[in-house]
């Protein structure tokens, strides 16, 4: 695929995702003709549409197809098909209608495009159908290239829409700004059980855990209980006594009378 032309289809994509809502994998409904036609081109119609929505796609078939393509015998288009996931379109097999119109009726719901379906087909007069619908993406073979169809100016003009509400909605819209109450108790979650609203509780916020500093931790609970006593209890100062001059120069005879009756025992011994 040219570069030109893959940023031209991701612009596309782009707006069927955020406008339309659209989202893989991507279920795209495939008629009988472009199965046949892809078929006798060799092409693999799987990784094609992969490669071309730059995406990753479901495809699908309806029964009406299938019995179409029973009726061309052709067993390698019957095998391509039959491992597609099936669409069902709520028409009874044993009286199938043509292709296009089954493909219409499950994709153009009310003006909508309801289930976000791409469609790949070649039926050129289903494809101006699909057209008048906003958002559907159309993909059809030109020769053995697959190509998808420029947006629409259905689609276009859809978009422009909503692009348009999204810029001035806040200007225009009185409602805009505006919080309904009761909505906002019931996301909050702080309806009464009798359905009757109730006031919040407004109180001090709890500190940050990460910004406090953490308490250090006393090894028993004795120690915390005798530091307590210890603060409560007055200490008691000690007096110390001053001995008085006669009292030590009384000590300080004391050891030579005990030297002078140690001598006087050892002359008496020696006698």
């Amino acid at each position: 695929m040219r570069q030109k032309r893959a940023k031209a289809y991701k612009k596309q994509m782009n707006v069927y995702l955020h406008t339309f809502k659209f989202r893989e994998p991507f279920q795209t409904i495939v008629d009988d003709e472009i199965i046949l036609n892809c078929e006798k081109a060799s092409f693999d119609i799987a990784k094609g549409l992969n490669r071309t929505i730059q995406g990753e796609t479901k495809p699908m078939i309806t029964q009406c197809s299938i019995e179409a393509l029973y009726k061309t015998n052709n067993q390698d288009a019957i095998s391509i098909a039959k491992s597609f996931e099936r669409r069902r379109c709520n028409h009874p097999p044993s009286n199938p209608i043509p292709s296009s119109e089954c493909i219409r009726s499950i994709v153009d719901i009310n003006g909508e495009n309801k289930h976000r379906y791409l469609v790949a087909t070649q039926d050129k007069s289903l494809r101006n159908k699909l057209s008048r619908v906003p958002g559907v993406p159309l993909i059809y073979m030109n020769r053995s290239v697959m190509v998808m169809e420029p947006m629409s100016e259905a689609t276009t003009t859809y978009s422009n829409s909503v692009e348009r509400k999204k810029l001035t909605g806040g200007l225009n819209d009185s409602k805009v700004g505006k919080v309904d109450k009761h909505e906002k108790l019931k996301t909050e979650g702080i309806e009464g059980t009798e359905g009757a609203p109730t006031k919040k509780r407004k109180g001090p916020k709890e500190p940050n855990p990460l910004s406090m500093k953490k308490k250090k931790a006393t090894n028993t609970d004795t120690k915390s209980n005798q530091d307590s006593k210890d603060n409560l209890e007055p200490k008691t100062k000690r007096r110390r006594k001053h001995k008085s001059s006669s009292e030590r120069t009384a000590v300080s005879e004391e050891p030579n009378a005990n030297s002078s009756n140690s001598s006087e025992s050892d002359k008496v011994t020696q006698e």
